[in-house]
């Protein structure tokens, strides 16, 4: 069984949902430590040409304290912001209507008592945007669905993790290629691969081309079959034998 594992991001480039669809099965991680200038609270979108943050309020963030132990700071009027900008960015995308009740669902989540942890939100938005965009790939939570005994370390944690699920190979996105080696993962009788990204372009407005946006901006201008199409775009890779390489 491939297992994918990966700490929950805000509407995330299309990277993620390619390890997501290429996997049988996905664990959210959502107790790992919080990472500032990450893609936890921040996406990128398509304003006038160029790459623009899109970012989700976070009470206090602190890399001393677990993703689901932190709480969104939306409000009705912090929603509104964000869906004005969306509207003022891609009002003419031809998938316009569907993309924008799919995030303003999201959005509006998080103005609920649920909603308000951010492991809870981001959970919500992947579901729903996994099952918007055709991934049917079981999704779990790891706080609840694959609870470990100990306070584990990266590789440490991925090998508990896939043990605990039953899995046999590790599916990771392309940026953990220099934390995660094939040595020891074989040590642990796993198999490791790499997912990355190939070759993905589409029609923003007929402009030159900006790459690596949000799952929003691939959303507002691909159809349902383009994107299944841009999800089979990645290749797989071994990465290195061991650190020294």
């Amino acid at each position: 069984m491939k297992l994918g594992i990966h700490q929950p991001y805000f509407f995330p480039y299309i990277g993620y949902w390619q390890l997501m669809n290429a996997v049988d099965e996905y664990v959210i991680a959502d107790n790992l430590h919080y990472m500032k200038q990450g893609y936890i609270n921040r996406n990128s979108i398509l304003v006038n040409g160029q790459s623009m943050y899109f970012k989700l309020p976070v009470h206090k963030a602190s890399q001393n304290r677990l993703i689901n132990d932190h709480e969104i700071a939306l409000d009705e009027n912090e929603v509104n912001k964000m869906l004005a900008t969306l509207k003022s960015a891609y009002a003419k995308a031809p998938y316009f209507e569907e993309t924008f009740a799919l995030v303003k669902d999201c959005l509006e989540f998080g103005l609920k008592e649920e909603g308000k942890n951010l492991a809870k939100f981001l959970e919500y938005s992947i579901r729903k945007t996994a099952k918007h965009i055709g991934i049917t790939t079981p999704i779990y939570l790891a706080s609840e669905d694959v609870p470990l005994d100990g306070d584990y370390k990266r590789e440490h944690y991925v090998v508990e993790s896939c043990r605990k699920m039953g899995a046999t190979e590790y599916y990771n996105a392309i940026g953990g290629e220099k934390l995660y080696y094939q040595s020891f993962f074989r040590e642990n009788n796993l198999g490791l691969k790499f997912v990355k990204e190939n070759n993905v372009t589409y029609t923003q407005f007929g402009n030159e081309f900006v790459p690596d946006l949000s799952i929003i901006d691939i959303m507002m201008f691909c159809s349902k079959e383009q994107i299944a199409e841009l999800l089979t775009k990645f290749i797989l890779e071994e990465g290195f034998e061991k650190p020294e390489e």
